[in-house]
């Protein structure tokens, strides 16, 4: 497959550019695969889908302050052009990361950058498209310093930073890892929560650190020489005790985000089943394949060609994902991290 079959034509006015007032307030299109219906709604309607004993996977990793810019200079006023920024995308050690260098021929190893007083790291080796090894030395504690130094990662497409920052996180975010929002989870709020387990809608936590896996663009025109970087997972006893029943006795599990779907996939037995696990995966996941937990997906509207897209092409079809990516440009959906939801069943 080539990479042109995962592309469609989206006005740029459709990409959202803020949130919606309300986090539930986003607009839902809602396909079933079953009777090829497709509906368009509101993600407070999200309750008229499911039933008791659906299991809701939700990744609960929190964004962290991940973009940080280093001079070589310490103390002294950086000149023009001199600041080199580096995205933080995955922990390797209590000191090291391996993060994205921009510009990333500025940066060799053994170079030493510096991004506050506390705060500075040596450059340990350097990868392919920009992959750079960080090596830091601090005074204090690293989460604390990283809060003042660095700044929210959001996506390229979106121009500004919002009015509030926590919008880009969602309400069950609790374990720091992550260099991008698992955005379909920022539709939740936990009033809307409450209320679908009061139906009897189970939710299963478990981790994916969102890194370059995720939002690393697709640049082979054969999609086959793709290659996805690892990132790190964390399922517990009880989530896959949760999914496991619910596989067991035919009820409905439905990934939130395509993360939660790249995770479960990654352990899925021939029978469906996981086993509790911590490790990285770098699972691609493309037409066609057979899913063996996910019955349903919860998402966003993903960018042309990218893994995210292919992805859901695989669960739903590639012809009917650009039909349905097609009417939603025509419905003026919005588009992308802070875009609206869709529903496939």
């Amino acid at each position: 497959m080539q990479k042109s079959d995962f592309y469609y034509e989206l006005p740029s006015c459709l990409i959202a550019q803020s949130p919606a007032p309300a986090r539930d307030g986003s607009r839902m299109l809602v396909y079933n695969r079953k009777t090829d219906e497709m509906q368009h709604k509101h993600f407070s309607n999200l309750a008229d889908y499911l039933v008791s004993g659906d299991v809701l996977v939700i990744n609960k990793t929190r964004v962290i302050p991940a973009r940080i810019f280093g001079y070589r200079a310490k103390n002294e006023p950086p000149q023009a052009g001199a600041r080199v920024e580096f995205l933080l995308h995955k922990r390797k050690s209590d000191f090291e990361w391996e993060t994205l260098a921009r510009p990333a021929k500025r940066v060799k190893t053994g170079d030493v950058f510096y991004f506050s007083d506390d705060l500075s790291a040596e450059v340990t080796y350097c990868g392919e498209e920009g992959l750079r090894g960080l090596k830091f030395s601090f005074s204090g504690v690293f989460e604390e310093i990283l809060a003042t130094v660095g700044q929210m990662p959001l996506p390229h497409y979106i121009k500004q930073m919002p009015a509030d920052i926590s919008r880009y996180q969602t309400v069950y975010a609790q374990k720091d890892g992550s260099a991008a929002a698992p955005t379909a989870g920022l539709h939740f709020t936990q009033e809307r929560i409450q209320l679908l387990k009061q139906k009897g809608v189970q939710f299963a936590e478990i981790v994916l650190h969102v890194g370059l896996g995720t939002f690393r663009p697709v640049k082979a025109d054969n999609i086959l020489h793709h290659k996805m970087h690892a990132e790190y997972y964390e399922v517990s006893a009880e989530a896959a005790e949760l999914i496991n029943a619910a596989k067991k006795e035919g009820r409905r599990v439905i990934a939130v985000g395509t993360t939660s779907v790249r995770t479960l996939e990654s352990l899925a037995d021939a029978n469906g089943f996981i086993a509790p696990s911590t490790g990285e995966t770098d699972i691609f996941i493309y037409p066609p394949y057979s899913f063996r937990v996910v019955d349903g997906l919860i998402t966003n509207f993903h960018l042309p060609e990218s893994t995210l897209i292919m992805l859901v092409s695989a669960f739903i079809g590639r012809e009917k994902t650009l039909q349905i990516y097609q009417n939603a440009v025509e419905n003026a959906y919005r588009f992308f991290s802070f875009g609206d939801a869709c529903l496939f069943l």
